[in-house]
This record gives structure tokens, C-alpha cells and sequence, in this order.
């Protein structure tokens, strides 16, 4: 494998998924690791100097190709993996998390994610979890059955928890955690943002301008919601309202798992409440035409930037088409513009 490079980051101008080590701020590096089996391509991991090492922002999916080139981009900075003393994740997801617990059996970095992350953490490492069978039961809430069906026919094989334990520590919102050597100390705080998971954190670097902001916000597609092995009742509501709250703080540079930097927090979060906005309305009046399951809604509705219907999507992106539909029908619903009635398993919206 070609050893990475260290170059000024290019922002939207270049492949953000290119692998390399991109100086993105003073000591602040951003590392591209492959997701081979993922749609989003790659997941930027963050590395800040620390005193003796480095601290990173996310780690990655334990994965062969990509221990190899986050090995080679710390070694580009003059430390290789065993330099890196602490792990600070944003979520469970596991292009976040899982390499960094496999990192730690072998180097003895702390892990650190945010406390609500607990029960997801907990429900991953039960024994007898399958990430599925959540997920196959929201479907056929959904009245998606044959959906249900395909997805649950899917071969799976026996599951890799190499990379699921829990962490060394959970961190409280508005937790200050200090990095960097005693000349130039950062205070990263951590902010609590639940919506894309129930214990998703960012970190705000408010001297330096910076927000490391995970999946929470991203720069050119809009991130899952609720998507766990224990989502809350209104995912989508929890994410609205983590979005006004990074609003109400002093607007940063946004540095994000998925896509490129360069662009400013505010900006891309006043975009964010608008399409959420803009699919709440499409979603209800959906409803108002008669569809009432939010399959049956989901199939009314077009997705991805290039509009397409929902049988033109794969079946991973199917059922979170329809996941989506059923959160922004769900969040209507609590807030008193639509009811629900139970047939069975499957829930049925209507207005009033």
C-alpha cells in the first residue's frame, strides 16, 4: 500500500475521500480510512497533537485496509499507532467506534464516548444481539413486510464483535476535555447532540474555531436518524433540537466524519432544518392524500440528491428511506398534527 502524504487540506476542491494526511488547522490533521461495504465511502478520523501523541477524533472501522493506513498516516507524523493515547467517539456506529477498541487491546489507548451512548453500547456486546432484529420490527411497523422479509433473507454469517466493548469512559455534556502540550492546550467541551444516535457528541474547539462535529452534521448529505440497536421515541425531534442548539453557539469551521471541510457550521445546519422542514411538509401532505403506513408514505416521497423513487434504491437504503418516513411521521404525531392508530403490528397515520 502507497504510504500516505501530508498535504494543506484541499476542502471541497479535492476527493475528500483520497486517502492522505491533510492539515486541516494548526495540529489538527484529518485522516480519510476506506468503508469498503459503506455508501458514505469513507469516514474522516481526526488527529490533534497531545502532549507525547496524539489524541483522534473517531477511529474508524476495524478493518485491515484501513489499521494499515491510519498506521501509515500517524507514521507521516512522526508517531505511528502506538503514539495515539486516547480515542475521543462521537457514537456507536461502528466506522467510529470499532477501531478503536481493537487499537486499545493492542496499544492501551483510553476510549471515551459520550454517556448517552450507554444503552447502545450495552444492547451491542449482549449476547445473542442481532442488528437486525430492531430494525426488522420497526419495518414491519412500518407495513413494510416483504421488505422485512428480504432484508431478514439476507446472509449475515456469525457476527465479528472484535471491535465491540465497552469503553474505558462515558462523558458527560459539557464535559471539558484537555488536549494538546502545556504550550498550546486545547479545551475540546463536549456537547450532547442526540438524533443521528441517542448519545451522539461533538466537540467544540471554541478558541480555535473548530467543531469536530461526527455524523451530526455533514456537509453534503443529510445523516440517518435513529438508526441503533435503541433509539429513542422521536429520534428526529432529538435531532431538530441538537441542531437549534449548535445554532444558538458560536458558529465554527465544520469538520465532519463524512465529506470534505471548508464549509461553516451555521450555514449547513440553517440548510439542514429546512429540508427537514421542507420533508416534514411533503411527509404530511403524503398523508392527507390517504397513504397512512410510512411505507406506503416513503413510496410518495423521491430521495438521495437525485430523486429517486423508492423502489430505485437497494434494500439497505430502502429500509432507511423507510425508517426516515416513519421519524418525521412520528415527530408529526407528537406534535399533534397527525394520529396514529394500531392494525395489529403495523401503525396507521392520519390528520385529525
Amino acid at each position: 500500500m502507497t504510504r500516505p502524504e501530508l498535504h494543506d487540506d484541499p476542502g471541497a476542491a479535492g476527493d475528500w475521500t483520497a486517502s492522505g494526511v491533510y492539515r486541516c488547522a494548526p495540529d489538527v490533521y484529518r485522516i480519510p480510512l476506506p468503508l469498503p461495504n459503506d455508501g458514505l465511502r469513507a469516514v474522516n478520523v481526526y488527529a490533534i497533537a497531545d502532549d507525547a501523541g496524539w489524541t483522534l477524533v473517531d477511529a474508524g472501522w476495524a478493518l485491515a485496509e484501513s489499521r494499515e493506513l491510519l498506521a501509515g498516516a500517524l507514521d507521516v507524523l512522526g508517531s505511528g499507532l502506538a503514539g495515539v493515547r486516547r480515542f475521543l467517539v462521537t457514537h456507536s456506529h461502528r466506522d467510529h467506534y470499532t477501531q478503536a477498541v481493537t487499537l486499545r487491546k493492542e496499544f492501551g489507548a483510553q476510549v471515551l464516548i459520550g454517556a448517552g451512548e450507554r444503552p447502545n453500547i450495552d444492547e451491542a456486546i449482549r449476547p445473542g444481539h442481532t442488528a437486525w432484529g430492531v430494525h426488522g420490527a420497526r419495518l414491519h411497523r412500518a407495513g413494510a413486510d416483504e421488505l422485512a422479509a428480504e432484508m431478514d433473507a439476507v446472509p449475515r454469517g456469525e457476527r465479528d464483535m472484535a471491535g465491540w466493548e465497552r469503553p474505558d469512559g462515558y462523558l458527560a455534556d459539557r464535559a471539558v476535555v484537555t488536549v494538546g502540550p502545556p504550550a498550546a492546550r486545547r479545551r475540546l467541551e463536549v456537547v450532547e447532540t442526540p438524533g443521528h444516535t441517542r448519545g451522539h457528541v461533538v466537540f467544540a474547539d471554541e478558541a480555535s474555531d473548530l467543531l469536530f462535529a461526527g455524523d451530526h452534521v455533514l456537509p453534503r448529505i443529510t445523516p440517518s436518524i435513529g438508526f441503533e440497536p435503541r433509539p429513542t421515541a422521536t429520534p428526529l425531534g432529538d435531532f431538530l433540537v441538537s441542531l437549534q442548539l449548535l445554532k444558538d453557539r458560536p458558529d465554527a469551521a465544520l469538520l465532519p466524519a463524512h465529506g470534505p471541510v471548508g464549509r461553516r457550521v451555521h450555514e449547513r445546519v440553517d440548510e439542514l432544518l429546512e429540508h427537514h422542514a421542507d420533508r416534514l411538509d411533503a411527509t404530511l401532505k403524503a398523508t392527507e392524500e390517504g397513504r397512512s403506513t410510512a411505507f406506503e408514505v416513503a413510496g410518495a416521497l423521491t430521495w438521495t440528491r437525485r430523486e429517486r423513487t423508492l423502489p430505485e434504491l437497494d434494500r439497505f437504503n430502502m429500509m432507511m428511506a423507510v425508517l426516515e418516513t416513519q421519524a418525521h411521521l412520528d415527530l408529526l404525531v407528537q406534535r399533534g398534527i397527525l394520529t396514529t392508530e394500531d392494525h395489529g403490528v403495523v401503525m396507521h397515520y392520519a390528520t385529525p
